[in-house]
Parts: structure tokens; sequence; C-alpha cells
């Protein structure tokens, strides 16, 4: 009878993992529309990314958002076309960081937070954003943009940086090594940055 229980118990548990292993298995969904309900080709999301306030995260087309992220919107995030945000990123848009040290036990009491940072975020097109980065607001991070992994990101980024650290410095131009590659493919040059 305990070989037969432990066999059914055995099965039982296989069968729960296998079941289990299928739904919550990292995968991306594809969308045509954003949260705004506009039509748009090509937006990827997983289904392990996290986004609070969607109604106030703006993505246009050919956006990739991998898996394991978190995304806070409510003071507003724009992720223009073609961007790529990797894994295990954070995104947001408040910060209470001091605030919570200022208020202690009173901080839900209280409407208007002394400290309590708000502001836009905001990614240009065809920029990537690499694992496990942090970006705060009032972050504007400009057009093709490389933003290395496990960089604290806050500030304004010109067009083109090779964003990298703790905090985030412009460490290069990504267009030396793009024009590198450029001049080893020419016919590269009708894609590029379109």
């Amino acid at each position: 009878m305990q070989k037969i229980s432990s066999y059914i118990y055995s099965f039982i548990s296989r069968f729960i993992q296998r079941s289990f292993s299928i739904v919550a298995r990292p995968r991306m969904r594809y969308y045509k529309k954003n949260f705004q309900n506009n039509t748009v080709e090509n937006l990827r999301i997983s289904n392990t990314t996290f986004i609070d306030h969607k109604q106030h995260l703006f993505l246009k087309s050919n956006t990739y958002i991998g898996h394991f992220n978190f995304i806070e919107a409510s003071n507003r995030i724009v992720i223009d076309r073609g961007c790529q945000i990797t894994s295990h990123v954070t995104i947001s848009s408040h910060s209470s960081h001091h605030s919570i040290r200022l208020y202690g036990i009173n901080f839900g009491e209280v409407q208007e937070h002394i400290g309590y940072v708000k502001g836009e975020v905001h990614i240009g097109e065809f920029s990537f954003i690499g694992p496990h980065v942090v970006i705060m607001p009032n972050t504007v991070i400009g057009k093709g943009c490389i933003v290395k992994a496990f960089s604290y990101v806050k500030g304004a980024f010109p067009e083109f940086s090779i964003i990298e650290g703790n905090p985030a410095k412009v460490i290069g131009d990504v267009r030396e090594i793009d024009n590198s590659f450029l001049a080893e493919h020419p016919e590269l040059n009708h894609y590029y940055m379109k």
C-alpha cells in the first residue's frame, strides 16, 4: 500500500510541476496595440515583466521588453520605436527613498512628501538597455544609446551615447563602433537608424 501511495504522490508531484512550468515559464507576448490603444507593429513584452500604471507607459513599434523587468510609469514613461529593454531592468517615474526616512511611520498619512521625486522617463528610439539597469525619474536617454549592464541612470544623456556606471556617465559614442560595421558592410547603410 505504501508503494502505491508513493507512486501516486510522485505522479501528482510531476504532473503539477510540468503544468506549472508550462504556465509560468517566461515567454513573449505580441501586441498590435499599445496601452493607449494606438496601433503598433512588432511590440513584444514578456509575461514576466511587471508594469504598474500601464496607461502612462507609451510604447512605439518594434519595441522589445524582455523578461523579469519592473516598470513603474505613474509619472509617464515613453519608450520610442526600436528600443530593446533586456532583462531585470527597473524603470521608475517616482522615488521615495528620501521621504520614507523623513516621514517615518507617518509616510502613508501625508499627501505631498518632501524628498519624494516624481518625473518622466524618456528613452529615445533604437536605444539598448542592458541587464540589471536602474533608470530613475527625470531621465532622458537620447536616440541610439547603449546603457551597459548594472548601470544606475539618472539625468539627461545625448544621442548615441554609451552609458555606464553607478552613477552612470557617458563613456563613449556608439557611432565610432557603428562606422566600423558600416565600412565593412556598406549594404547596412540602407537600414541604419531607419
